[in-house]
């Protein structure tokens, strides 16, 4: 049930900062969702990898690398999801950021 409730809350989320970011678009809220489940599916398999590999760059950067990682599984989610479209890596990166912070709070309020 959890897990519903943070993909729904995602979903949200992405419709949300495509109306107000500049360079992030979502067609329809059922393409939303697909985003959400598309980016817990990367953030849960591919990002560890990358995560893996960056690891010498992402200490000499203090973790700052991780926000381009988070940027890439935005592209790579724009890529694979025709409804969503990222208009360059600055908005993926803003995307992520403030998709990430929106996140943290509102998890907050959602116990395991």
């Amino acid at each position: 049930m959890n897990l519903l409730v943070r993909l729904l809350l995602t979903t949200i989320l992405v419709v949300v900062l495509a109306k107000f970011l500049p360079g992030v678009s979502v067609d329809s809220i059922k393409t939303a969702l697909i985003v959400a489940v598309v980016l817990a599916l990367l953030n849960t398999f591919l990002k560890p990898i990358l995560v893996f590999f960056t690891l010498p760059v992402t200490v000499i950067t203090l973790g700052l690398f991780l926000l381009v990682i988070n940027a890439v599984m935005i592209l790579i989610c724009d890529y694979l999801i025709d409804g969503f479209e990222v208009k360059s890596f600055v908005s993926a990166l803003l995307f992520s950021v403030v998709l990430s912070v929106c996140q943290w709070l509102l998890n907050l309020f959602v116990k395991d």
